[in-house]
């Protein structure tokens, strides 16, 4: 049994430890707000841009699918992944659960998979499973820019032009709240303007003509998906972060409890025995 000076070693132990994860909680908790924010911020232009697109491919003297290379939807014999995830560890079960959803997305396709990898974790996943990996990006930072993700989107475009890929996905954890972050995976390539929102005609008049307003924003709207997949990574990342170290602190807390507990026990147990020694030894001399 552990004496009491090796418990009260044990307690400090967790005291600091405890002390670290509350640290690492505020931290994460302020860093969340933040990448929130960004989140919350960008759905809005995600969206119009969106709605954009739909009008244009929706305009009825124009056949937007036969010019625009992004629309053309061709037999699938190999598709991409963007696999977005976190360069740090201590999110809890995020890592997993992506991991877990991408690896069974690319068991169900049946066609080959190469994987485009953001952040350490995903990386390492790709590699140990023996994936297909023609790229890796890391250390993007936690407020990266939209500057910082196009080589990311100009290189998924590329693989779809080249036909390299009939088909680009991007696989990445939703942020839904602080406590529930979703992993997806969404098709990005080919675009079809049809399952966008704001799909339906419109009398617009484009200036100038429809079909080059839609060449030139196919590769924005595609750079925006991939930015937007990114910071709802980032966030989901914090919020994991900020919940995993507040439920570590908890323990740590708990843990505490249950050793000075522990300790309070053997004290009392040592603090009896030499009170019946005591009483015994004068028992003795009093014989």
């Amino acid at each position: 049994m552990p004496s009491v000076r090796d418990i009260r070693r044990r307690i400090r132990s967790v005291e600091n430890t405890g002390k670290v994860t509350n640290a690492m909680s505020l931290i994460a908790a302020s860093k969340m707000r933040r990448a929130q924010n960004a989140v919350l911020q960008g759905r809005p232009y995600s969206e119009k841009i969106q709605d954009v697109i739909a009008h244009l491919a929706a305009q009825p003297s124009d056949d937007a699918s036969a010019s625009q290379p992004l629309l053309q939807v061709r037999p699938v014999e190999r598709i991409a992944v963007l696999v977005i995830s976190p360069d740090r560890g201590l999110c809890g079960g995020m890592h997993a659960n992506l991991n877990r959803r991408v690896g069974q997305f690319m068991l169900d396709q049946g066609v080959p998979v190469q994987v485009v990898a953001v952040g350490r974790k995903g990386r390492d996943f790709m590699v140990r499973s023996g994936s297909d990996l023609r790229a890796v990006f890391t250390d993007l930072g936690e407020t990266p820019s939209l500057f910082d993700t196009v080589v990311i989107s100009d290189m998924l475009v590329d693989l779809y032009a080249e036909s390299e890929a009939d088909e680009v996905y991007v696989a990445y954890t939703r942020f839904n709240s602080t406590l529930s972050q979703t992993p997806v995976v969404e098709r990005l390539l080919p675009i079809t303007p049809s399952e966008l929102t704001g799909a339906e005609r419109v009398g617009y008049i484009y200036e100038p003509d429809s079909l080059v307003v839609l060449q030139r924003i196919l590769p924005r709207f595609i750079e925006m998906q991939v930015y937007h997949a990114l910071l709802e990574s980032i966030a989901s990342e914090q919020s994991a972060r900020m919940v995993a170290m507040r439920n570590a602190t908890d323990n740590a807390k708990q843990l505490g409890e249950d050793l000075t507990l522990v300790m309070n026990k053997l004290r009392q147990e040592s603090i009896t025995n030499e009170l019946l020694d005591l009483v015994g030894g004068m028992a003795v001399l009093e014989k």
